[in-house]
């Protein structure tokens, strides 16, 4: 493996969170994600199925994950099972888990090939009331292609009809948003990871060079410390591209007194971070560009102070709103008028600020995780205000991610330059 996997413990943990909400009489199952087609006989790179990673940590194809409390054979209460390797498949696709490896990554003492598993599924589900089968219900998630899970749930009420089926979702959910040490010791990884090669693109910038010239900067240096690459599409918009938020081309040149807006992030073990930054082309900021900048992160670490437990996450979005409409305010983006004319559901701040301040991070970007519950400690979010000013073809958004505590929160990139003095002085040493 390129990186090193959080210990079994974890996993263990995860489970045992499922064992002890499922009713008596339960089975959960869990599939691995397919391997999707591009064109031709061309495939795009795997990634894993996040729940089941969560549940086991085995980042292979074709994987099954089973749990069965109550089943009187212990042996089978929870059992992997694995796809089945031969010296063809070493030689054609490489290497594959054996047992042994993935009954000491993932902690599961039973583990068998997936060709067992009608068999023992049918044996099983003899035993058992309720059947858990996992589908995608992020609240932003438009599903197109049938997974692996969507296709199982139809054979298996097919072939069972009569058995009580439930969404394991919710479950999921709730347990993915709160985070255990070690899944907060993967985050920071990344977030090592997507520093260095930021520190990296400080030393690279200068006029003239393109946008997808800086990504490859990026990317070489996660890469190379073992990350598997972006954990999204990167923004490296310079000049008038940074107001269009979710800007990906990447093929403009930067120009000399323009900013560049980066939304970039490493992936480390399935673990995700998510950065945002600003920075001069030419190395010095000019002052209209510092006094956006500076409102930018005014506003961020009012923002961080506010994601404490127990405060509601859409009353806190409406809290930051606030504080940005004093900033714009104060640059002369908008005027007492535009405050009191102001639709409710669109206030005027929206014009410059027109998205969230916060999402959940974690094995996804726009991590699984209640946004209607109050926040818990243990929950990782993004701070991530930004001011676009379309006029003036500058937009800027600074983000850290920040993990909730009893009494303080962490913020895991703040040793990533931020404050806009430190930026110009490591960009012209």
């Amino acid at each position: 493996m390129r990186y090193e996997p959080a210990p079994a413990s974890l996993y263990k943990t995860n489970r045992k969170k499922i064992v002890n909400k499922l009713p008596s009489k339960s089975i959960a199952v869990f599939h691995s994600n397919d391997i999707l087609p591009t064109n031709a006989d061309g495939t795009m790179k795997f990634r894993q199925n996040n729940d089941l990673l969560y549940l086991c940590g085995i980042d292979q194809e074709e994987t099954i994950l089973v749990i069965c409390p109550d089943f009187p054979d212990p042996s089978l209460r929870e059992i992997l099972f694995i796809k089945p390797t031969s010296e063809h498949i070493a030689i054609w696709e490489g290497y594959k888990f054996t047992k042994q490896e993935a009954s000491s990554l993932s902690g599961i003492a039973s583990v068998k090939w997936t060709t067992e598993f009608e068999a023992v599924f049918h044996k099983l589900m003899a035993l058992t009331k309720h059947v858990f089968l996992n589908t995608n219900d992020h609240l932003r998630a438009d599903v197109t292609v049938e997974s692996r899970d969507a296709r199982f749930i139809k054979k298996c009420k097919t072939r069972h009809p009569l058995h009580e089926y439930h969404r394991i979702s919710p479950m999921m959910h709730t347990f993915r948003g709160v985070k255990e040490r070690e899944e907060i010791v993967q985050i920071q990884k990344a977030c090592t990871i997507t520093e260095k090669a930021f520190r990296r693109v400080l030393e690279f910038v200068k006029p003239g060079v393109k946008e997808y010239e800086i990504e490859a900067e990026f990317v070489h240096e996660f890469l190379k410390s073992g990350s598997r690459g972006f954990a999204y599409e990167p923004i490296i918009a310079s000049g008038k591209n940074a107001c269009v938020l979710h800007y990906i081309e990447n093929n403009a040149i930067c120009q000399d007194g323009e900013v560049i807006l980066f939304d970039v992030g490493a992936e480390y073990g399935n673990y995700n971070a998510d950065m945002s930054r600003a920075l001069p082309v030419n190395g010095r900021f000019t002052k209209r560009q510092r006094q956006v900048y500076d409102a930018v992160l005014r506003v961020q670490r009012e923002a961080i102070n506010l994601l404490r437990p127990g405060v509601s996450i859409q009353a806190y979005h409406k809290e930051v709103g606030l504080i940005m409409q004093s900033e714009l305010v104060n640059l002369g983006l908008i005027d007492q008028t535009d405050i009191k004319n102001q639709d409710s559901d669109n206030p005027a701040y929206k014009k410059y600020f027109m998205h969230g301040t916060s999402h959940h991070l974690g094995l996804d970007v726009h991590d699984v995780g209640t946004m209607y519950e109050p926040i818990q400690s243990g929950m990782v979010f993004t701070v991530e205000p930004g001011i676009y000013i379309l006029e003036e073809d500058l937009g800027i958004r600074l983000e850290n991610n920040i993990v909730i505590g009893d009494r303080d929160n962490t913020d895991l990139m703040e040793t990533i330059p931020i404050d806009p003095e430190e930026i110009e002085t490591l960009m012209n040493t």
